[in-house]
């Protein structure tokens, strides 16, 4: 199983990104599940619908429907964890510390994400660092 962040997602839609041939190649690779947390949903959603439209914010919403990733929900436990990385890590906001608590409660150890400066930081509990790709 593979998490994945909001910049991977983002990519993938807009041709134009930076990180669009190398996120879709990556993608077109993989055989694992792909896991998004629920809090990654509207952070891609706002980015699709402000910088490419409404129809590119509803062909990501057609394809999570149709089951193209699998949406993890925070437990409280997550939410505990959540306050303790804000506390830890003050320059990373809440999208990114559920991730590290999701990647921590299922002993994940591979994020996709086009954010390396501030996964590339953490330091999570079941692993040394999280294995950043594409």
């Amino acid at each position: 199983m593979i998490l994945v962040d909001t910049g991977v997602l983002y990519a993938l839609a807009d041709r134009d990104d930076a990180w669009h041939r190398r996120t879709r190649a990556w993608v077109e690779g993989v055989s694992e599940l792909l896991l998004v947390p629920v809090t990654v949903l509207p952070e891609v959603t706002y980015l699709l619908h402000a910088r490419l439209g409404p129809a590119a914010e509803r062909a990501f919403i057609r394809s999570v429907a149709a089951g193209e990733l699998e949406i993890d929900a925070l437990r409280r436990r997550d939410l505990e964890r959540c306050s303790e990385l804000m506390e830890r890590y003050p320059e990373l906001g809440f999208v990114d510390v559920s991730i590290v608590a999701v990647a921590e409660r299922l002993k994940i150890r591979t994020l996709a994400t086009t954010d390396r400066r501030h996964f590339g930081r953490v330091a999570p509990k079941h692993t040394a660092s999280l294995h950043l790709v594409p």
